[in-house]
């Protein structure tokens, strides 16, 4: 069966990508420029992100009761601790383009698992994009370092797999609330494994609190809101969109440069992405 985008899927979409890019700068932002440490960072973020997500579903309705399940939460919590750890290395684009390199290369995996199938056109796409992504890992003076570079890949892993979980909610509110939820127990073992270590500042909170409320809680939801209209091959390609957001507006707060080896990937990247939405999706 063929899958096209709808307006409506496509503006979610959209607005998810730009919380997904907010959510690169705030933690790149906080990391850099205050004292915040990754730790405290990615328990803050999870928990305002809960109690967002809560307020909204109460809002919504009082009797309203929390979804989701353990695994997402899992896939949730590691995603934003290798995510948090990762940006102490590496800038707010490269590590964007990491990250959602491994998002689209595991949910296209398993998309092409459970017998989805890609034409030409996406195929071809896909290539490109994912070539994009690899050039900018190749060795060199503007290569990532290898430990921000490998936990990054590994938080793509865990959001391709929370994304997945994702796709047949039938209350994404809910849904993002109870993984949320679920995911503090994860986060506050990892606070009192590091608890001597542990620092922060009135800047990094507040970054921390804008990343779990808005870009994360908000945006998850928002996300969840759109996976149902899309394949996972869509899902998965869209993503790929954040890096060059991330990545411009890190040169525009934070200073950082924007290397040739990155426009070049950036260029691949959003190139196999249009390629990719342009197309439909059919199933075996």
């Amino acid at each position: 069966m063929e899958k096209v985008l709808t307006p409506r899927t496509l503006l979610l979409t959209t607005l998810a990508m730009l919380a997904f890019a907010g959510n690169s700068l705030l933690c790149r932002l906080a990391l850099k420029t205050t004292q915040i440490d990754a730790v405290t960072f990615t328990s803050v973020r999870l928990l305002s992100g809960a109690l967002m997500l809560w307020m909204l579903l109460r809002i919504r309705s009082r009797s309203a009761p929390m979804a989701g399940n353990l695994a997402s939460a899992a896939a949730l919590f590691v995603y934003a601790a290798a995510f948090s750890y990762a940006y102490l290395h590496l800038d707010a684009g490269a590590g964007a383009l990491l990250l959602f390199g491994a998002v689209q290369l595991s949910m296209l995996l398993v998309g092409f698992a459970r017998g989805e199938r890609a034409n030409l056109q996406q195929g071809f796409g896909f290539v490109l994009a994912l070539t994009g992504v690899i050039a900018l890992m190749l060795p060199g003076a503007s290569a990532p370092p290898l430990v921000g570079g490998g936990l990054m890949l590994l938080a793509g892993v865990a959001w391709g797999a929370y994304s997945l979980l994702g796709r047949g909610v039938k209350d994404p509110l809910a849904a993002s609330a109870g993984n949320f939820l679920r995911a503090i127990p994860f986060a506050v073992m990892l606070t009192l494994i590091f608890l001597q270590r542990l620092e922060w500042d009135t800047p990094g909170l507040i970054y921390a609190l804008l990343s779990g409320a808005l870009t994360s809680g908000v945006g998850y939801f928002i996300w969840y809101s759109a996976l149902p209209g899309l394949s996972a091959f869509q899902a998965a390609s869209v993503q790929l969109s954040v890096p060059i957001l991330a990545a411009l507006a890190g040169a525009l707060m934070l200073s950082e440069s924007i290397s040739v080896r990155l426009v070049i990937a950036s260029v691949a990247v959003l190139g196999g992405i249009a390629l990719v939405l342009r197309a439909k999706t059919r199933s075996r």
